[in-house]
């Protein structure tokens, strides 16, 4: 009998605190829209500004200026980077096997904050990745001056961007932002804002 009530008892605490978790990550719908709107506001203020600049070195140790590619269109995906596994690790690979980019006069940067030397496992682990294009922002730097780690696609809010695309126009200047988060793979719609150009 007592065993019965022990079941019970942890089926109504399991069920209390499912319910109290949904209520905490939904909050008052009205809090929630207004917290996403001020992200939405954040990310939205880059587009039609010129794109800030910055140089970081990639997995080869060569360094990447962004401002040295004026002339090309640039797709900027910050991402949570090692952790993000799978998703991110895809979205990546994609972009170093996406011809299409390169005919459209376009270069793909990842922007991760993992260190180089960790990167060399995750190549290990999924040879496609080495053929994109990885930048390593490990002091956060440029994350933070893109304002990337506090948007919702990020799982670790205030430590580490999410899975969000910044498309820069061959002048230099921010046209599309997206924050992703259902961290798909989303090439065609990037090349489709790309043509917008």
């Amino acid at each position: 009998m007592k065993e019965k009530q022990i079941i019970i008892l942890g089926s109504i605490i399991t069920a209390a605190m499912l319910v109290a978790a949904i209520f905490l990550f939904n909050g008052n719908s009205g809090q929630s829209s207004s917290t996403s709107q001020t992200v939405n506001i954040s990310l939205d203020s880059l587009v039609g500004k010129t794109a800030p600049d910055f140089t970081l070195e990639n997995y080869n140790g060569e360094k990447v200026t962004l401002s040295k590619l004026k002339g090309k269109n640039v797709v900027l995906f910050f991402s949570e980077g090692l952790m993000c596994y799978p998703a991110c690790w895809d979205q990546i690979a994609a972009f170093g096997k996406d011809n299409e980019f390169a005919s459209k006069d376009t270069i793909a940067l990842t922007i991760l904050n993992d260190p180089k030397s960790d990167w060399k496992m995750a190549i290990e682990k999924m040879p496609e990745l080495a053929k994109a294009v990885v930048l390593f922002d490990t002091d956060k730097r440029i994350s933070i001056t893109y304002d990337m780690l506090s948007l919702p696609s990020s799982m670790h809010k205030g430590q580490l961007p999410g899975h969000t695309y910044v498309v820069i126009d061959k002048e230099g200047i921010v046209r599309y932002v997206k924050d992703d988060v259902s961290m798909a793979v989303r090439n065609q719609e990037l090349i489709a804002e790309i043509n917008k150009l």
